[in-house]
């Protein structure tokens, strides 16, 4: 690195050298060319600190000009890692030389544009790394009577305790002149301390002893100036902290503030494995699970304080903090921080300690626009580097730009800025563009209009310009929603009758405005958002939520738009919405646990019954939403919701089993129940009914309970109208699903609950058809034992292997599919079930085929696209049919899961708005909602001339 190139960023605007300096500089310097003083003058002109340590030996500026500033820095590092090894006072003295030195090669690196930003904070940061380890191994030494052993070990030097980087020096983004942040955590039973030491009395000492061995000035001035105040509950905590103790502090009343201080956190010196266990015992409570959206206000409350406290309604260079005032770093800092704590939670992507890299993968996952990004992203660096240059002139640790002209043109000098002017306008300037971005997200300083024009809500009387810019918007009928829109503010609903909650809507209006135009159906949207916004019975968490993630609003609106059967659901039971609470409501759709806690735990029969269905409705919702959001294709959520109904059913059958104990006692026999239609086929949508038989066997045929003395039949009976009811009956928690028990062996004119001798007897001889078609989709969804589950499902299979003449069940089918069409004809070119070509054709095809070749073994399969696919790998039917049926099946089944979702039942989707034609459209990968007709007519003809086909073969 020649002095040459570090002036290569810099001019003479600065104040003009002092001679007497210039003269020590260069008499300390030696020879030196004209070229490369010219070079090095601006620097000693501007910055007093740097003229000084460009004189003391310790710095060494002729080496560092001579050498790779990479290999000067690697040998600082190294240099205060040896530090510790020394004796404690020979030690410390090195660490200050060194730290000279670091500061010289890093002011030269950054203004010479040798090293940028990164480079310089990481430099800083990783000698500050080396300084604590030196100076915990240095403390160790000194207290090396009070330790039983003293051996450094793969522990550190002292096992037990370790220190955690937080702040700047956690990112790897020091300052020039910062302090470090730091905390020391530690194991009172770890400590290697010497018999009748107390261990909290030591752990408390030695921090103070390694504090000091960094920021105590002496003749050599000091390393880091060290803030310990980060720690737990600082006012009533020593400086050390027992591991325990923190953990249960951050537990039990940690605050938003230290969650957003923790993210910065990681070890740097010490008992690493130790440490590292501390921090990921820490992640639920900096990345909640569920987050309290109303508890985010609380971060953006801090930075209103700071605003509070340094009020600076005008933005100016002089005397500008660019640090804590308005457009200042801290603000670019929160902006991130603020939703990483939003959003880490659920994505660990977004969980970086370094604003800028934090900032990108917020921009990359489209939660920050690419322009913000960028905008701060610059205007970081910028603020950065003017810092560093604040505090390179005297090594202050100051944020503020210098009142007086003189004083700012150094830093300016040090910026390479010849023009004061320019340089003051150019600060202005990022401090406007990271305030206009602040703005957008903090409270009390985002616009309040639309971009369709102006929004005032106040008053008596609609405001003329607010109307046109509604009818800009797309409203049939501005004078009704501005109306309404008046009434909000005004308090006239729960969810703005508090004050905080006419504050929030304040801000959330002009959003939901804009939302509600982006839908392509303002009018519909809005009616349908008004009455789930009326029935809130309170406004502020929901508001809270929809302000922290617009992009959730924008989701919501939509759905109000396409979606008028869920429209309805949210508006029936809003507290459907505290499921996007979860922080993995949008995570891929998994499987439930088998008991769900919240139904698992719930004492007694009603109470089961309550907890499945608000299990259900947040579920259901949750697919529903993926559903509409392209989030979760059609077989994705068919299994989806029959995994939903296994674990309801599953559930309440034991919450119907234990009370029908209670009432009557224990009865010695099993139990299976059995789902057929589509959810044994695992194929349900969002109002699927559930198709059920219940399957029993007695201990012997003459048991009877326990207390009643009744019969199986009464017994078992009993039970399965039980559990019909708690599947079916209405409670508070509103409704969960029609039960339907007609595909059981005798239909209605048979008992409720089936016993295994009725079972065989009647597939033995009785049962038609179309009996045997439906048992091709039964499935045990939950049995009293293992081995009854066992016994059932081989039951089944038997009765599907039976050998069948081909010919007459191919005409029972085409006979019932017949019968059927004269009986339930089709509603129309959208009944994806019934019409010619649909999904009842392709079922009945695969069933058939399943039927016709079970008895040689062929493949059975509950789920239609499953069977046709094994039939397909089977040969057992010509590819072509097989393919048409399977292209006609994925089409319909996409569009119906959809519609299901989205419409009530038997509504047109050409009559809705053309928001959900085009998701339909899209769904099925064509261009709109002709193409879609053209294509299902098209996949229908095919799919009902295979089913034809197929059935025609024998």
């Amino acid at each position: 690195m020649s002095a040459e190139i570090l002036g290569t960023a810099l001019r003479p605007c600065g104040p003009e050298i002092d001679p007497a300096a210039a003269a020590r500089v260069r008499e300390a310097l030696g020879p030196m060319s004209p070229e490369a003083w010219d070079a090095l003058a601006p620097i000693v002109a501007a910055s007093p600190y740097l003229a000084r340590l460009a004189q003391s030996p310790d710095a060494r500026l002729p080496g560092l000009l001579a050498a790779d500033p990479q290999a000067s820095l690697e040998a600082l590092i190294v240099g205060a890692e040896a530090a510790g090894e020394l004796a404690p006072a020979a030690g410390r003295t090195q660490l200050r030389r060194l730290k000279a030195r670091l500061h010289l090669l890093t002011a030269l690196c950054d203004l010479g544009g040798v090293w940028d930003l990164d480079q310089v904070t990481g430099a800083l940061t990783r000698f500050a790394d080396a300084a604590v380890r030196a100076a915990l191994s240095l403390a160790a030494r000194t207290f090396a009577d009070r330790l039983g052993v003293f051996e450094p070990s793969a522990a550190g030097p002292l096992p037990g305790l370790f220190v955690v980087a937080l702040g700047k020096m956690g990112g790897f983004e020091l300052n020039y002149s910062s302090d470090i942040d730091i905390s020391v955590f530690y194991e009172p039973e770890a400590l290697p301390v010497a018999p009748g030491v107390e261990p909290d009395v030591f752990a408390v000492r030695f921090t103070q002893e390694l504090a000091a061995i960094l920021q105590d000035r002496t003749g050599d001035g000091y390393v880091f100036r060290v803030d310990l105040r980060l720690r737990p509950d600082p006012s009533s905590t020593g400086p050390a902290v027992p591991i325990e103790q923190a953990l249960e502090y951050y537990e039990s009343v940690g605050q938003n503030w230290e969650r957003a201080a923790m993210i910065k956190a990681r070890i740097c010196a010490g008992d690493l494995t130790r440490g590292q266990a501390f921090l990921a015992e820490l992640q639920p409570f900096i990345w909640r699970r569920h987050l309290d959206f109303a508890a985010i206000s609380d971060i953006h409350a801090i930075k209103r304080q700071i605003q509070e406290l340094r009020p600076d309604v005008r933005l100016a260079a002089p005397g500008a903090d660019l640090k804590l005032g308005p457009g200042g770093i801290r603000e670019i800092e929160f902006f991130v921080q603020t939703q990483q704590l939003i959003l880490g939670g659920r994505h660990p992507g977004l969980r970086s300690s370094r604003t800028l890299d934090a900032l990108a993968a917020l921009a990359a996952a489209g939660h920050v626009t690419e322009a913000a990004a960028a905008d701060l992203t610059a205007a970081y660096r910028h603020l950065r580097g003017l810092e560093h240059r604040v505090q390179m002139i005297v090594d202050e640790q100051t944020h503020r730009l210098p009142v007086a002209e003189r004083e700012r043109r150094r830093v300016a000098a040090l910026a390479g800025e010849g023009d004061l002017r320019r340089f003051d306008a150019g600060v202005v300037r990022t401090l406007r563009a990271v305030g206009r971005r602040y703005g957008e997200l903090f409270a009390g300083e985002e616009p309040l209009s639309s971009r369709f024009g102006s929004l005032v809500f106040t008053g008596v009387e609609d405001d003329p310009l607010t109307l046109a810019t509604l009818r800009k918007i797309g409203f049939s009928d501005p004078h009704a929603v501005a109306g309404a829109v008046r009434a909000w503010h005004h308090g006239r609903i729960a969810a703005t009758r508090s004050e905080r909650g006419r504050e929030l809507f304040t801000r959330l209006a002009p959003r939901l405005l804009d939302a509600l135009a982006a839908t392509g159906a303002p009018d519909a949207a809005f009616a349908r958002f008004a009455d789930f916004f009326g029935g809130l019975s309170t406004g502020v968490q929901v508001q809270a939520l929809f302000l922290a993630q617009p992009k959730l609003l924008e989701l919501i609106v939509r759905v109000m738009a396409i979606a008028p059967a869920l429209a309805r659901t949210l508006a029936r039971r809003p507290a459907t919405l505290d499921a996007l609470l979860d922080p993995a409501f949008f995570a891929p759709l998994g499987p439930l646990e088998a008991v769900p806690p919240a139904l698992g735990g719930a004492e007694g029969f009603e109470a089961a019954m309550d907890a499945a269905r608000r299990l259900h409705r947040e579920r259901a919702f949750q697919v529903a939403l993926q559903i509409l959001a392209g989030a979760a294709s059609a077989p994705e959520a068919g299994e989806a919701f029959a995994d939903l109904a296994d674990v309801c059913v599953a559930g309440l059958a034991r919450a119907s089993l234990a009370e029908m104990e209670r009432q009557a006692g224990a009865f010695p026999g099993e139990l299976a129940v059995i789902a057929l239609g589509k959810c044994g086929s695992r194929e349900m949508s969002a109002t699927s009914d559930l198709d059920l038989m219940t399957l029993y066997a007695a201990a012997v045929p003459d048991a009877a309970s326990a207390d009643k003395g009744w019969a199986a039949e009464t017994f078992y009976g009993r039970l399965t109208g039980r559990l019909i009811t708690a599947l079916s009956a209405p409670t508070g928690e509103g409704e969960l699903y029609h039960v339907d028990m007609q595909l059981r062996p005798s239909g209605t004119k048979g008992p409720v609950a089936v016993s295994w001798g009725a079972f065989e007897s009647y597939y033995a001889g009785e049962a038609e058809t179309w009996e045997y078609l439906a048992l091709t989709r039964a499935r045990v969804v939950w049995a009293t034992s293992a081995a009854f589950r066992q016994r059932a499902e081989t039951a089944i299979e038997a009765k599907l292997r039976r050998p069948r003449d081909p010919r007459r069940t191919a005409a029972d089918v085409l006979d019932m599919r017949e019968l059927m069409a004269r009986e339930r004809p089709a509603g129309g070119f959208w009944d994806f079930k019934l019409i010619d070509g649909g999904l009842v054709d392709i079922e009945f095809a695969a069933q058939f085929l399943q039927l016709v070749h079970g008895g040689a073994g062929g493949p059975l399969r509950q789920n239609t696209a499953a069977a046709l696919d094994a039939l397909a790998g089977a040969g057992l039917a010509p590819a072509g049919p097989l393919a048409a049926l399977a292209e006609g099946w994925r089409l319909q089944q996409d569009l119906s899961q959809l519609t299901k979702v989205a419409l009530p039942e038997g509504a047109d989707p050409e009559r809705e708005p053309r928001a959900l034609g085009a998701l339909m459209a899209r769904t099925a990968g064509v261009r709109d909602l002709r193409a879609l007709r053209a294509r299902l007519t098209t996949r229908r003809r095919a799919a009902h001339h295979a089913f034809r086909a197929l059935l025609a073969a024998p």
